[in-house]
């Protein structure tokens, strides 16, 4: 994603505005919103671990040491996973269609990619 391709919402002078895997994971978020899970629950859960790869992805880049942003990415990247999990599982399931787990999984796929490499 280059700077031209980055979503245009909020840009500040933030950190994490200045990250390519925020605006991933955004992108994810977008995603999985869009799969329209039909389970309740498992809905719940996918955007909730969705929006936990953002808000980590966002604290990660406000903190100063780097052993401290390693670990908040780490978690940032367990919370993306799960959330490709979760639509690949509503997929499984019938509550999903296979299309948008794999759309799902090509976006989580490039954030879990470069959260890994941040968290180390």
């Amino acid at each position: 994603m280059t700077d031209q391709t980055k979503p245009t919402l909020f840009q500040s002078g933030l950190p994490h505005h200045r990250l390519i895997v925020f605006h991933a994971a955004v992108e994810l978020l977008r995603e999985v919103r869009a799969a329209n899970i039909a389970d309740a629950k498992l809905r719940d859960e996918a955007m909730r671990a969705a929006k936990g790869a953002c808000l980590n992805i966002a604290e990660a880049a406000g903190r100063v040491s780097r052993a401290d942003k390693a670990r908040v990415f780490g978690i940032a990247r367990g919370e993306a996973t799960e959330a490709v999990a979760a639509v690949e599982i509503a997929a499984h399931a019938g509550d999903a269609s296979p299309e948008a787990a794999e759309r799902v999984v090509r976006v989580g796929t490039a954030v879990v990619a470069m959260l890994g490499g941040l968290a180390r």
